[in-house]
């Protein structure tokens, strides 16, 4: 049963990976409409059947909008430093980034919304909202001002152990109530996102340095990456989804 809840959960993003993965098998290289832009439409086609089928609510898509727009002004930022690249062509994009590119986070923020309402998660010790919100701004700038002010992302990790490392989450995955660290929970999450990650390089949506001329796993470093996105998504999320406290 949880395994079914969690992939309910992952709907949107599941159905995005899947779609990448078709159409690097089986999207035929002579075809009018680039591989990219199909998964625009692709991915525009599933949030709308999110929302036509009310499996996200239009508070949560404008919420997930953000992480969206965020996760783009990102793209174009990291793609211009060469941290990563969309080898194909293709019309809809802004500069070298293709469009679908920030569908990928959104799919994110649509996990994170609809697991705490499918899972009937509540917490305990869980930070304050304002502290949690200046935490995701510093991570948020850090992805960029790295590039010429030293990395503080061990100071970042730091803080999220603090002000997250008290904190447990209750939810319901059978008939039964568990419990698990709020951190824990995180961890698995990127963990799984890492994964997926894996998988969206090997079916060249993208690639890193040092996959041009064949895939390769990629580094660990990024599930760190990875990590951090996950506070911000979680911050954002927590602006319609208010953290309920699970009672004693």
């Amino acid at each position: 049963m949880f395994g079914i809840k969690q992939g309910w959960a992952c709907l949107f993003g599941g159905l995005l990976l899947a779609l990448i993965v078709a159409t690097f098998l089986w999207w035929p290289e002579e075809a009018a409409v680039a591989r990219y832009d199909a998964l625009v439409v692709g991915a525009v086609a599933i949030q709308a059947g999110m929302l036509i089928f009310k499996l996200e609510s239009w508070e949560e898509a404008r919420v997930i909008l953000l992480f969206h727009i965020a996760g783009t002004i990102m793209e174009l930022f990291k793609t211009a430093h060469g941290s990563w690249v969309y080898p194909e062509a293709s019309m809809l994009r802004i500069g070298d980034v293709p469009l679908f590119s920030g569908f990928m986070y959104a799919a994110v923020g649509s996990y994170i919304a609809r697991v705490q309402r499918i899972f009937h998660i509540r917490v305990r010790d869980y930070p304050p909202v304002w502290m949690t919100g200046v935490l995701a701004a510093g991570i948020y700038l850090n992805f960029f001002l790295h590039h010429w002010l030293p990395d503080v992302r061990g100071l970042l990790f730091l803080m999220v152990g603090v002000l997250f490392g008290r904190g447990w989450f209750y939810f319901t995955p059978d008939r039964r109530r568990r419990s698990m660290p709020l951190l824990a929970g995180y961890g698995l999450v990127a963990l799984f996102i890492w994964i997926a990650e894996n998988v969206g390089t090997i079916a060249r949506a993208w690639t890193y340095p040092g996959q041009e001329a064949g895939w390769e796993p990629v580094s660990l470093d990024k599930l760190g990456s990875w990590f951090l996105l996950m506070i911000i998504s979680i911050v954002l999320v927590s602006l319609v989804h208010r953290p309920e406290g699970e009672s004693r």
